[in-house]
């Protein structure tokens, strides 16, 4: 069986956690490929509710095995923390696998990380603070910690004095900040070495094996495809690569093994951070979204920005991941509006565009083109079939996946496991 891939096809926070969950028990392995404890994941398993940074949410699962590529930047501390909470509450966390290629993320990661932001000042990024964007900077500047680099002492002792040498010129003379121990880091780092030891694995080498003898994988992204360092709202993006491309580079799995890219699309439109975004509300519309969306990041614990659906953007998303499908989420927050605004297209500079333009400077200046549905009133959380949605709610989803590009496979009509329309299988 090849390999299905799962991202959000906004700018993250879609309900992915949602949607993979529920296909938990279908697949043999869930793997998250790229992002850190920056992203977050909403599970709701009946009565209980579980929020993810930085594992898969396949853990939940206990048939599946939970899967930690290399593309993922690991905050060791962040990670037992997650590991100790789900082992409180009776999760058996014991199948997950983590690569040994994976890179680390160091105290002095999440120290520039503030530093940098706080420097921005009006300028700022809106990053989450916990050192993500510096690892993934080590890591293309070929001076980042590995997991298997703590199983060396001495090239873990070279590597952390490398990194410093630098770090500490642009903390002590640029931020005025105190310079970091080389010896501290390395001592702080090996505490985690024996815990993380049962975990670590040659990850590709087991995904691979296991898509030979027929086992079902599922990969995992973080955040969305509008935050992707290449094909997102750059430069207020994340610092790796959400969209299907990166399931490839982030798990040693080629593209060739690759049958159904799922895109996870909300039923209105967030986001969190800065950055452009056309069709944002300020009015009890937008409050109204966000409080009946329970619109708070998981991880960062910010309210999110709301808007209407934009159809261009998932248009877009359909085009850079070669979506074969959609998830749509949280149709039933929508319950109560007599009418439905819809972005179809934007204007720039008074000539309508129909796509997402690829200039910062026009996305920055778009104006949504709205065309108005009418809404629904009837509770729809209830509804086990299509049919069983309102006829104008079945309208608004016709409506959304004819603007998409892609058909939509299944609807979330509430936050439970169980709350979920299944149009195609996509397994």
């Amino acid at each position: 069986m090849p390999a299905l891939v799962l991202l959000g096809a906004q700018w993250g926070d879609e309900g992915k956690g949602k949607a993979t969950d529920l296909l938990g028990g279908s697949v043999d392995y869930v793997v998250r490929y790229q992002g850190g404890n920056n992203a977050g994941h909403t599970v709701v398993v009946g009565d209980q509710k579980y929020a993810l940074h930085l594992l898969p949410s396949g853990i939940l699962t206990p048939e599946c095995t939970p899967v930690i590529g290399n593309g993922v930047v690991v905050d060791p501390s962040v990670l037992f923390s997650e590991l100790n909470g789900l082992n409180e509450r009776g999760v058996d966390t014991s199948k997950l696998m983590i690569s040994g290629n994976a890179h680390l993320i160091t105290s002095y990661n999440v120290t520039v990380d503030k530093v940098t932001e706080r420097f921005l000042g009006k300028r700022k990024i809106g990053t989450t603070g916990r050192g993500i964007g510096p690892t993934y900077a080590d890591k293309i500047n070929r001076t980042g910690i590995r997991i298997q680099d703590l199983y060396d002492e001495s090239i873990l002792v070279q590597k952390v004095e490398a990194a410093l040498e630098v770090k500490n010129q642009l903390l002590t003379k640029l931020y005025n900040r105190r310079a970091i121990e080389a010896g501290q880091v390395v001592e702080e780092l090996l505490t985690f070495a024996d815990r993380l030891k049962p975990y670590v694995a040659d990850t590709t080498l087991i995904l691979n094996n296991a898509l030979d003898d027929g086992k079902v994988v599922l990969f995992e992204g973080g955040q969305g495809t509008l935050l992707d360092i290449d094909h997102g709202t750059y430069p207020f993006v994340t610092s790796s690569n959400p969209t299907a491309g990166g399931a490839c580079t982030g798990t040693g799995v080629g593209p060739t093994k690759i049958s159904r890219v799922i895109g996870i699309l909300k039923a209105y439109t967030t986001r969190v951070g800065a950055g452009p975004f056309p069709t944002e509300l300020f009015d009890e519309d937008g409050e109204a979204l966000r409080r009946i969306g329970g619109e708070r990041g998981v991880t960062t614990g910010r309210d999110r920005r709301c808007g209407w659906f934009d159809a261009p953007i998932a248009r877009y998303a359909t085009r850079v991941n070669g979506l074969t499908d959609f998830f749509l989420t949280k149709l039933d927050v929508l319950t109560g509006w007599e009418e439905i605004p819809v972005c179809v297209a934007y204007e720039i500079d008074g000539k309508r565009v129909e796509e997402l333009p690829y200039s910062q400077t026009d996305f920055h200046h778009a104006k949504p083109i709205y065309e108005t549905l009418p809404g629904w009133s009837e509770d729809i959380t209830k509804a086990k079939t299509f049919a069983d949605l309102p006829k104008n709610a079945q309208s608004y989803v016709k409506a959304l996946e004819e603007m998409s590009g892609a058909p939509i496979s299944a609807i979330g009509v509430g936050p439970g496991r169980t709350e979920t329309i299944e149009i195609n299988s996509f397994i």
